[in-house]
């Protein structure tokens, strides 16, 4: 009965599949016999979630009507203020920003893929992408492409970028590009701060032809979790005085930096010169809001607005998160030095959830690894490894059973 609107569906996601096939082999032969690296959640070394007490306890402590009420549409409005400081920091951007709430950050880039590029438009991505980008996409009429993230000396791509980007541009006059940074799903890449000024030179000279109309949106899931909170909000200062038609949306959630993942709360923050602009973004991402999931979760909002309203609380909350990311950072290292014994070569990874290996065969060679009670995500001509969901001790052991089986299928 289903009306097929020129998509491809799959079936069943391929992450949350192969989780599922780990499940069922841990429940045959033990938790402690299987290596479950494929959900992008920070779990402790028995495989439970990691959840920060503080905003446990903050959430617990909200009045009925903190919890029960309808947010407005657009998200309560002291969350929304608050919302840019939790995403920017101390490096707010001199410019015009307005935020309206979303369901997590896959509601921000729905919103924004829908109302800044046209029916059948092509959205651009790197080469190593989170794949709801293409299933958004798809979704509402889009098409995606892809430039190679990395060049030959294992750096972001200016050149493949610049050219994908004019190529896109000839043929549409809207272009949205979506950019996951800083800790890239799924290679854990950074952008520097040099790379950063070539992409941004890049888009402006782009946007001198006023006709075009270029929308880039920065996926900052795993800001909270890239190093130090200051360091990895330096670059949002570089996107102050653009052009009008160039225009930034930084893509926010609740999941991963307050451990709200099922609570489904995020923001969309535009940066832009125009007031209009801003003005314009409030009122199409409220009416697609409203069209979509019409409010959002009230209980979420209010925990950011508590946090940020009770200096003590917030330093608990940031205390607790740190300890989360010592122990995340520790299993990067244990994976990269166990890496490097086993030649196993790595994207270039400097933090985040994920980790990724480049391979050929990458599906036979994630078979051949649950064989050994491993399971991690192929992806393309990679493997994919949420270091998020795998103990230190694991970490270590991983790598080398990597490369033989690479090494089986090459």
């Amino acid at each position: 009965m289903a009306v097929p609107h020129n998509r491809t569906i799959s079936g069943d996601d391929k992450i949350f599949g192969i989780n599922k096939l780990a499940v069922e082999m841990a429940a045959k032969v033990g938790a402690e016999n299987v290596i479950n690296a494929t959900i992008g959640a920070l779990l402790d070394d028995e495989g439970k979630l990691m959840v920060l007490p503080s905003v446990i306890e903050t959430y617990k402590k909200l009045e009925p009507d903190e919890m029960a009420a309808y947010a407005p549409i657009s998200g309560v409005p002291s969350f929304l203020e608050k919302v840019k400081i939790a995403a920017f920091g101390k490096y707010m951007p001199e410019a015009y920003i307005e935020a309206v709430a979303t369901p997590g950050g896959t509601g921000a880039i729905r919103n924004t893929v829908q109302n800044y590029s046209s029916i059948g438009d092509t959205v651009l991505t790197s080469d190593w992408y989170w794949s709801p980008y293409k299933t958004i996409s798809d979704e509402i009429g889009r098409k995606i492409e892809t430039y190679t993230m990395f060049n030959e000396s294992r750096a972001f791509n200016l050149e493949a970028f610049e050219s994908k980007v004019n190529e896109l541009l000839e043929r549409q006059t809207h272009l949205v590009i979506i950019l996951n940074a800083p800790s890239h799903n799924p290679t854990g890449y950074t952008l520097t701060s040099d790379e950063w000024d070539g992409l941004i030179h890049i888009l402006r000279k782009s946007a001198q032809n006023q006709d075009k109309k270029i929308t880039l949106f920065l996926d900052i899931a795993y800001i909270d979790f890239a190093g130090h909170q200051d360091e990895s909000r330096q670059f949002f200062q570089k996107f102050s005085g653009l052009p009008d038609n160039l225009f930034i949306i930084a893509g926010f959630s609740m999941s991963k930096s307050y451990t709200l993942y099922g609570m489904r709360c995020g923001a969309m923050i535009c940066i832009t010169q125009s007031q209009a602009i801003a003005e314009e973004f409030k009122v199409v991402n409220m009416y697609s809001c409203r069209g979509t999931w019409s409010n959002g979760t009230r209980p979420a909002m209010m925990i950011l607005n508590k946090i940020f309203e009770d200096k003590m609380l917030h330093a608990k909350v940031s205390a607790q998160r740190a300890n989360f990311m010592d122990i995340l950072e520790s299993r990067g290292r244990a994976f990269l030095k166990a890496a490097k014994e086993a030649s196993l070569e790595t994207f270039p990874f400097e933090s985040g959830f994920f980790i990724t290996i480049p391979c050929n065969n990458a599906e036979e060679v994630g078979k051949e690894l649950q064989k050994d009670g491993i399971f991690a995500v192929p992806i393309g001509a990679g493997i994919r490894f949420a270091l998020s969901a795998v103990s230190e001790e694991k970490c270590s052991m991983v790598p080398a059973k990597m490369a033989a089986a690479i090494e089986k299928f090459k």
